[in-house]
């Protein structure tokens, strides 16, 4: 049976680990907009060069090119089995204009998943990460801290933290999150394809959970 997935998640809530996962499970794509973009560009096709028109004058590619996008990956072969949409729809306008594009391709979605993580939790998550300005290690003050304050354990370079990690525009982020997913979760519960995993415990909990509910 495929196994075509929209995948919700906050930022920090652990939804990309989560996909890497189920690519390597199920052997299907992962299926990210800005990526088929940037690909499109960089390989000059037609809606490439479209897309790259608009954005070098400073516009947003519309959705009806993202979708266009997002039929041309479809219709590639490593689909035919399923596949993972990530960081698309991002509205109800645009999941309404996916499920024509799926209906057309006889490939509808078969299940919307969220990973949901307390907001708390998110914050601490995100405002804690520190990285090594030497050698770019990663560290979380909350939850895996360096041996010695504001040092990293690898190399004793200075650790800091990235300005898209500070408090103000994290709040922003989720804040921005919440508000478009909402509509999204109420599109597809309204379809009856709705399903949520808590994403809290370890890694391979969490990954157990994601799998019962698409088995």
């Amino acid at each position: 049976m495929a196994i075509r997935v929209v995948l919700l998640g906050a930022p920090g809530a652990g939804k990309g680990t989560q996909a890497k996962m189920l690519i390597d499970k199920f052997k299907i794509p992962q299926i990210s907009t800005g990526d088929i973009l940037r690909k499109a560009v960089a390989d000059g096709t037609p809606l490439g060069k479209e897309a790259k028109a608009i954005m070098e004058s400073g516009g947003l590619v519309s959705d009806k090119i993202v979708l266009g996008l997002v039929e041309d990956r479809l219709k590639q072969p490593d689909c035919k089995n399923g596949f993972i949409l990530d960081g698309f729809p991002r509205n109800t306008a645009q999941a309404e204009a996916l499920d024509k594009l799926l209906a057309s391709l006889n490939m509808p979605i078969t299940i919307a998943l969220t990973v949901d993580v307390e907001k708390g939790e998110l914050m601490k998550r995100l405002t804690g990460r520190r990285t090594c300005k030497s050698c770019q290690q990663m560290y979380n003050i909350y939850f895996t801290p360096p041996k010695k304050e504001g040092v990293c354990d690898k190399c004793g370079g200075a650790l800091f933290q990235r300005d898209d990690d500070k408090e103000e525009t994290i709040k922003k982020r989720l804040d921005v999150y919440d508000t478009q997913t909402a509509l999204i979760i109420s599109y597809y519960n309204k379809k009856g394809i709705m399903k949520t995993v808590m994403g809290v415990g370890s890694i391979d909990d969490i990954f157990k959970k994601v799998v019962a509910l698409l088995s």
